[in-house]
C-alpha cells in the first residue's frame, strides 16, 4: 500500500478511521477558527486551544469549478484529465463555515442545506508518497 500523508499537517486527524477537521477555539469568547489560529479574530485574545471541529455539517452555499485552476494548483491533474468539481462552504456543528472541495460536481446533485460529511481524498503523489487532503460529500443515509 502506498504511504499516505496529509498535504498540510494540522488540518485534520490522519490517519484515522473517522477523520475530523482540526481548528482552534478561543477560550475567552468561544469563537472557532479553521485552520487553527494563534489569536482570535473576534476578540483578538491569544488564549487559543486546538480542538476537533468534527466531520459533519450542512452545505451553506456552493458552485462548480468547471475549468482547471491556474497555478499554483498542486494536483496530478492535467488539462486533459481535469474533471469539474464542486466547491462550497460547509457549516459545521460549531457554526463555523469551512470552504471545501465537494465530491458532488453537478448542479442537480447539490442543494443548500444538504447534510455533508468529511472525506479524505488524494491530491497528488510526491516521490511515491500520496498526499491527501479533505473534502466533503453528501452524508450517507442513516
Amino acid at each position: 500500500m502506498t504511504q499516505q500523508l496529509p498535504f498540510h499537517e494540522g488540518l485534520f486527524t490522519w490517519p484515522a478511521e473517522q477523520p475530523e477537521l482540526l481548528g482552534s477555539r478561543c477560550e475567552d469568547c468561544g469563537q472557532h477558527a479553521f485552520p487553527a489560529q494563534d489569536s482570535c479574530r473576534s476578540c483578538t485574545g491569544t488564549n487559543m486551544k486546538t480542538v476537533s471541529l468534527g466531520n459533519r455539517g450542512t452545505l451553506w452555499t456552493w458552485t462548480i469549478q468547471s475549468f482547471m485552476p491556474k497555478d499554483p494548483y498542486s494536483t496530478d491533474e492535467t488539462p486533459e484529465t481535469f474533471v469539474p468539481y464542486g466547491v462550497g462552504y460547509v457549516e459545521l456543528e460549531c457554526g463555523l463555515r469551512v470552504e471545501s472541495r465537494l465530491r458532488e460536481n453537478t448542479p442537480e446533485s447539490l442543494e443548500i442545506g444538504m447534510p455533508m460529511e468529511l472525506e479524505i481524498i488524494p491530491l497528488r503523489t510526491d516521490e511515491g508518497v500520496e498526499r491527501v487532503t479533505f473534502g466533503f460529500k453528501r452524508q450517507a443515509a442513516a
